[in-house]
């Protein structure tokens, strides 16, 4: 029961505590500073439109690459008879763990080389080109696709088969596949396509690393170089206003599949994909060029460095901290988000969908306006600032970015879980937390194992907050590798980026060889 002195309310009202805190408060204190009356009304002039502009363009681009690579791929992982099909779907998700800085500086070292490039194009025409919008659009695109991929799959899995059986009556599969199938996927898609348009919005480090100017960068020097928190926070309010609008009409397009983690009574699709050798081909190029592109790259700057020791080294406290932090802070995540994920899968439809479109729109608030505004939460005078300047900022930086994400993932999680069983442990005298401890939990390990590696794979990767409230003199790897490019041989930089792909395409890894061996046994 949710009676104000029973253990569920008191631990869910916790949880809600901080994630109020650590999610909502710098949102509202951007603004609150928006509305100070000492910052003075402005417009956007003709250079910050021109911004605007570029942002929308690489959001646009991004979100139309990425969807035209990954709705295909998703169908194929849905419909097609393919070995290793696990194994394959692991492995192509995996370029959605590289931090896009990483594949950024990637393809700026394949462009910059006279090698294959200058055989096949105008080396100086394409490293041009990766230094612009079009640019940036590919790295994101690429980096992205598997959110496409994923989402599709799910779409059409869930797809009832037997309205395909009825329509395959009176029509050939290419129609039915037009008509039918894809119709019902479309809202998922298109969903899907919304997100990635405000994820590449919001990312801070892939257009810095290709000197591309965007409407983040301009919020983050409003703050960073003028000192200008008042500006900044006004300039945030058309992406503040953006993320909400785009969380609402995914959620609207979603409805309950935001969190379903069941299909239910349907049947399996009647629409199968034959041809998978071409496809197959298919699958093979995106991968070389999304995944084995970019490291193999960074392998070959790497080893021109002859001192690959001295560089980790000399970057070790870095590497320390982001491996402490990341641990730490997708400990905390997980730890807080059970309980509301919990609460969420437990939670009627339209309160559950207001839930959903806060926490999709928190998600979506791009990480450059989140730094500014823990800053200006937090740096003040009084037992609030005890915590500013040390590594709490860094775990408020975690949480605020990634506790959204990882409350939907646990709700999904959760909702797969039968009501009955809380209701038959209740009805032998067992106590909620006993209950959540006994038979809830357990049942969630593996949404909470999956939750924990999510959350320290993007902590890990973690820049647009991290370079803003990270403490003095302190740093971690992100910030690292970031602050270093433009002064460091590129050799030193891809040393670093290259250890960084490694640690967090580790776990997939291990992943990988489990299923494979599962495979071959």
């Amino acid at each position: 029961m949710w009676g104000w002195r029973s253990s569920r309310t008191v631990v869910v009202g916790f949880a809600t505590a901080f994630f109020v805190v650590s999610c909502v408060l710098p949102v509202a204190s951007f603004l609150i500073t928006s509305g100070d009356g000492t910052t003075g009304a402005f417009t956007l002039d003709a250079r910050q439109w021109g911004l605007l502009g570029n942002t929308a363009s690489l959001g646009v681009g991004a979100a139309v690459l990425a969807t035209a690579i990954g709705a295909p791929l998703g169908v194929l992982l849905a419909r097609a008879s393919l070995p290793y099909k696990a194994l394959l779907r692991i492995t192509l998700a995996a370029p959605l763990l590289l931090p896009p800085y990483v594949v950024a500086l990637a393809w700026t070292y394949l462009t910059a080389s006279r090698g294959l490039l200058a055989t096949v194009l105008e080396a100086d025409a394409v490293a041009t080109w990766i230094y612009s919008v079009p640019g940036a659009v590919l790295v994101l695109g690429l980096v992205l696709y598997p959110l496409s991929m994923l989402a599709t799959e799910v779409a059409v899995r869930r797809i009832d088969g037997r309205l395909e059986e009825a329509a395959l009556m009176v029509a050939p599969p290419a129609r039915v596949f037009r008509r039918v199938t894809m119709p019902l996927a479309a809202p998922s898609i298109a969903a899907t396509g919304l997100m990635i348009f405000v994820l590449a919005v919001s990312e801070f480090g892939a257009p810095g690393v290709l000197r591309v100017r965007v409407y983040t960068t301009e919020i983050f020097t409003a703050f960073a170089a003028l000192y200008d928190p008042g500006r900044a926070a006004l300039l945030a309010v058309p992406l503040l206003t953006l993320c909400l609008a785009v969380a609402v009409v995914a959620v609207a397009l979603l409805g309950e599949h935001v969190v379903s983690a069941r299909r239910g009574a349907e049947t399996p699709g009647a629409l199968r994909v034959d041809r998978s050798g071409p496809l197959l081909v298919m699958v093979i190029a995106i991968l070389g060029i999304a995944l084995a592109l970019p490291i193999a790259v960074l392998v070959r700057e790497a080893l021109v460095s002859h001192s690959i020791g001295a560089v980790i080294a000399g970057s070790g406290e870095a590497i320390a901290n982001s491996l402490r932090l990341s641990a730490v802070g997708a400990s905390a995540v997980v730890g807080i988000a059970v309980w509301l994920g919990y609460a969420r899968s437990r939670t009627t439809s339209r309160r559950g969908r207001l839930a959903d479109i806060a926490l999709i729109a928190l998600f979506a608030v791009p990480g450059t306006l989140v730094g500014v505004g823990l800053i200006h939460l937090w740096n003040r005078p009084g037992p609030l600032g005890a915590l500013y300047g040390t590594d709490a900022m860094l775990l408020l930086a975690y949480l605020a970015r990634l506790l959204p994400i990882a409350v939907l993932a646990l709700a999904a999680s959760g909702r797969a879980i039968p009501l009955s069983h809380e209701e038959a442990a209740a009805a032998s005298g067992a106590r909620w937390l006993r209950t959540m401890w006994h038979i809830v939990l357990p049942q969630m390990r593996l949404g909470l194992v999956a939750a924990w590696l999510i959350a320290f794979v993007l902590a890990f990767g973690e820049l647009g907050v991290s370079i803003l409230v990270a403490p003095p003199g302190e740093a971690t790897l992100p910030i690292r590798i970031y602050t270093i490019v433009a002064n460091a041989p590129s050799s030193s930089v891809a040393v670093l980026a290259l250890l960084q792909a490694s640690i967090v395409l580790a776990p997939l890894a291990v992943l990988a060889a489990i299923l494979a061996h599962r495979d071959v046994s």
